[in-house]
């Protein structure tokens, strides 16, 4: 019998301070208003699945759907809550409050009872050394949206920046823990939407909103992930530039699916500039 999902809380953490996205630093974050850094939106989304992460367990990684959206920024050292909702041994929603009440993020998650179709591969080329990402504006992201976008090739490791996504690792689930069973975990997933948007887009800052997502398969250590990515929409709303992208990402050895995603994104910040 599985366990119900409960609430939890614990301390932002921001794994990604020097990351070319400076969103991620004081500095840059502040010159646009921000309190400081803001932690990683796939940070922000491990901690709404970690309640069912816990619960559920390995099934959790197999054939989960969330949806994850980023309402508002959480900064890195601020306490949090996690509050559960509507909780059974297969489903609940979840609302992430920081350490002033303010409503930071939500989710939905779902226990699949069948899995849906599974994305193939298309054999996309890979992004290399050579090659040069364009700046991210509306005129280069339509190319990208019309030409294709090449795919990105990463491996699970313990010295993955994302191998936790708590400054204690050994507060995660023991699945999770690299003294425990070692398998990938959902800001490591999530992260590679990021990553295969900002390998063939020139960007900074941006942000990360939302995600719709089904994990298909656990990724156990030293794994190499392909991913996989085309542009679904462009749009400009109060100044911002939006992407819409859809994500794939499998075992390179297998070609078996570990994650099918939609990632929401703001790709060119108002007030930033390139």
């Amino acid at each position: 019998m599985r366990n119900i999902p409960t609430d939890w809380q614990s301390t932002a953490f921001n794994q990604v301070p020097d990351s070319s996205n400076q969103i991620h630093s004081d500095e840059l974050a502040q010159s646009l208003g921000f309190s400081g850094a803001l932690v990683p939106g796939v940070t922000v989304s491990a901690y709404l699945l970690h309640p069912g992460l816990t619960a559920w367990g390995s099934e959790f990684l197999e054939r989960t759907h969330a949806q994850v959206t980023v309402h508002k920024p959480l900064y890195d050292g601020h306490d949090f809550r996690v509050e559960v909702k509507h909780a059974s041994d297969e489903r609940y929603s979840a609302s992430l409050i920081d350490e002033t009440n303010v409503l930071c993020a939500t989710a939905s998650v779902q226990l699949l009872d069948a899995l849906p179709k599974m994305p193939t591969m298309r054999g996309d080329l890979l992004l290399d050394q050579h090659f040069q990402a364009p700046d991210a504006t509306p005129e280069n992201m339509a190319a990208l949206k019309l030409h294709g976008m090449r795919a990105l090739s990463s491996v699970w490791e313990s010295a993955h920046p994302m191998s936790t996504y708590l400054k204690e690792p050994n507060c995660m689930p023991e699945l999770l823990r690299m003294d425990g069973t070692g398998r990938a975990n959902a800001a490591f997933l999530l992260g590679l939407t990021n990553k295969v948007l900002a390998g063939n887009a020139k960007m900074n800052p941006w942000i990360h909103l939302q995600t719709t997502s089904t994990f298909f398969s656990a990724v156990p250590l030293n794994t190499e992930i392909l991913v996989e990515c085309a542009i679904n929409d462009l749009f400009h709303k109060k100044g911002h530039e939006f992407v819409d992208l859809e994500v794939s990402a499998y075992k390179r050895a297998t070609g078996r699916a570990v994650l099918s995603a939609e990632l929401r994104a703001i790709y060119q910040v108002r007030g930033a500039t390139l």
